[in-house]
């Protein structure tokens, strides 16, 4: 009987329900064996974020310093045909408890030389927490075959404010009667992550080979070239300042507090100025561009392809 292994971890719930669809045909399938680990940090993030606390947590998660987790309560030894990862995206990097699990000695046990499918769901800004996760498995020994990319419908622009908004209140929305749209992926789209399942488990079942032709032509990625250069700057920002903060103290710490709320005041001016330009000048420049953004698409959507 072929074992499966699925991994998630989901603050909202939204990341479990994307789960849950992609799993279910794997589940009824009676030839195989699913194993659920839903990821537990000992010091649990809340849902909704106080704003500091929300904000403090950037520096570990462009560190990539996760928190300490459970037990995983996997039985020593035990391997899988393959292994499926799902994770949000916090600041632009893979949400700390799924660093902290790629990083476990005994998670790297299991992952290496194993398939793994990973899977996102967030705003469309995911690419720099994929590349640090392809790192990370890479690291594990382990073969990344396949991965999926949900993004929310409210658009680039929309869930710019729609994401914070639900990170903070709680509440997807749509808020203040739909000038701020609702928050997270589509339900239609989330429901629709069944058909990777069925992919896989008809590979499982007649043993075809796990490698990047296993969810080729399935739209489970679509890149959007428009913001790699604001996620590109999005990151050396949060890099240096990350960097400036861990020096300053600890997580939660005091001495980080003047700086935090400075670092909020710089971001606001960045988000005003720096990203609309940054925008207007790919647009301009998109003509000449055309060679290269077709290269980025290519590398970015690997292994599943566009």
């Amino acid at each position: 009987m072929k074992k499966v292994l699925v991994v998630q971890y989901s603050q909202t719930g939204q990341l479990s329900r994307v789960m849950d669809a992609l799993a279910a045909p794997l589940r009824q399938d009676t030839g195989l064996s699913v194993t659920s680990l839903t990821l537990k940090p000992v010091q649990a993030y809340p849902h909704p974020w106080p704003v500091l606390r929300f904000i403090d947590t950037f520096p570990e998660s462009v560190a990539l310093d996760g928190p300490a987790l459970e037990p995983l309560g996997l039985k020593p030894g035990e391997r899988f045909d393959l292994v499926i990862v799902g994770y949000p995206v916090w600041f632009l990097s893979p949400a700390l408890p799924v660093t902290s699990f790629l990083k476990l000695p005994e998670a790297r046990a299991v992952l290496r030389g194993t398939p793994v499918v990973t899977v996102v769901a967030c705003r469309d800004m995911w690419i720099m927490a994929q590349e640090q996760v392809k790192v990370l498995l890479a690291q594990a020994g382990a073969r990344l075959v396949g991965h999926v990319a949900l993004v929310d419908e409210a658009g680039s622009l929309g869930s710019f404010l729609a994401t914070p908004v639900w990170a903070l209140t709680g509440k997807p929305g749509p808020h203040l009667g739909g000038l701020i749209p609702r928050a997270g992926v589509a339900p239609e789209k989330i429901a629709a992550c069944s058909r990777f399942g069925q992919r896989i488990a008809q590979a499982l079942a007649t043993d075809a080979p796990l490698d990047e032709s296993l969810l080729s032509g399935l739209a489970a990625v679509q890149v959007n070239t428009a913001v790699l250069a604001s996620e590109k700057a999005g990151r050396r920002s949060f890099q240096l300042w990350g960097s400036l903060l861990r020096k300053l103290g600890p997580q939660g710490s005091w001495q980080r507090k003047p700086v935090l709320l400075l670092y909020i005041v710089f971001l606001v001016l960045l988000i005003l100025t720096v990203v609309p330009a940054s925008f207007a000048l790919r647009w301009l420049l998109k003509p000449w561009l055309k060679q290269r953004l077709a290269e980025a698409e290519a590398r970015y959507s690997w292994p599943s392809g566009s």
